[in-house]
């Protein structure tokens, strides 16, 4: 049996709540890597609280099938209001709470969540407490940025998406390392497979689900899945597991999975030269 992935919209705006519940005698399987998705997550494992910052490529699993797992994954460009540290300063790392938070103040928290009669709850708690007391010091996601998400994820050209929102192509660049972990450029890419991998999963062929996406033909989906994720199409399909049980990477959910399981939830992974 596989261990079992759940996830539920969160009161925190634009973020997602998920657990990853381990099967009774569950054993090792192939599991699909996490893709990059633009991503990050705040992180609960029992005993360990850590982030998952902004991928440019695809991450094995951490942990094992019988490990359980929370998060609060946050929308893109969201997070590091909330973390209190820029996107890129964590770009395709994963780093432990008590890097950003101190080692005390990180323990304590994690030591809150572990005691909860309800540590999924408790963790969504703590990032709505951090939210609320950084947006009382002014500190909120760019509502820009949050604009040029929807634009670019709708197939907006980089440059027809600062242009809507008034931003000059340096600025732009500039805002989008600090709230993405990358360059608009980046994040376009990665939200343009995310877009056909979900086709893909919802039966479309590679064909349809490239001209879907935005991308020029089928060849350059392909050469686009084997840049970001350091596989083929076929390979990456060939790691077959049902979708609902899939936790990969960080066990942050596949796009696809989210894409057949609610809807209505944005899709929203760190140098600072990075397109």
């Amino acid at each position: 049996m596989y261990p079992m992935y759940e996830e539920r919209a969160s009161a925190l705006a634009g973020a997602v709540v998920w657990t990853k519940s381990p099967a009774p005698g569950a054993a090792a399987a192939a599991v699909r890597p996490v893709l990059p998705d633009g991503c990050m997550d705040l992180l609960w494992t029992p005993g360990r609280l850590f982030v998952a910052g902004p991928d440019t490529r695809a991450q094995l699993p951490q942990g094992g099938p019988g490990d359980r797992f929370a998060g609060i994954r946050f929308a893109p460009g969201t997070a590091p209001a909330v973390l209190g540290v820029p996107a890129h300063e964590l770009r395709d790392r994963r780093v432990e709470l008590a890097d950003l938070w101190g080692a005390a103040g990180a323990r304590r928290l994690a030591e809150r969540v572990d005691a909860a009669a309800d540590p999924v709850a408790e963790l969504e708690s703590v990032a709505l407490e951090t939210a609320a007391r950084r947006a009382a010091d002014g500190i909120r996601p760019d509502p820009l940025l949050t604009r040029v998400v929807r634009l670019l994820d709708g197939g907006a050209p980089v440059a027809a998406a600062a242009g809507e929102v008034g931003l000059g192509a340096r600025t732009l660049h500039r805002r989008a390392l600090d709230a993405f972990g990358y360059g608009p450029k980046t994040l376009a890419r990665v939200l343009r497979l995310q877009r056909a991998l979900a086709l893909v999963g919802r039966g479309a062929p590679y064909a349809s689900a490239a001209a879907s996406a935005g991308y020029a033909d089928q060849a350059h989906f392909a050469r686009e899945m084997r840049a970001l994720s350091g596989t083929t199409l076929s390979g990456y399909g060939a790691r077959g597991v049902p979708a609902q049980a899939v936790a990969p990477g960080c066990f942050r959910a596949p796009r696809r999975v989210q894409a057949a399981a609610k809807r209505e939830t944005p899709i929203p992974s760190g140098s600072s030269t990075t397109a």
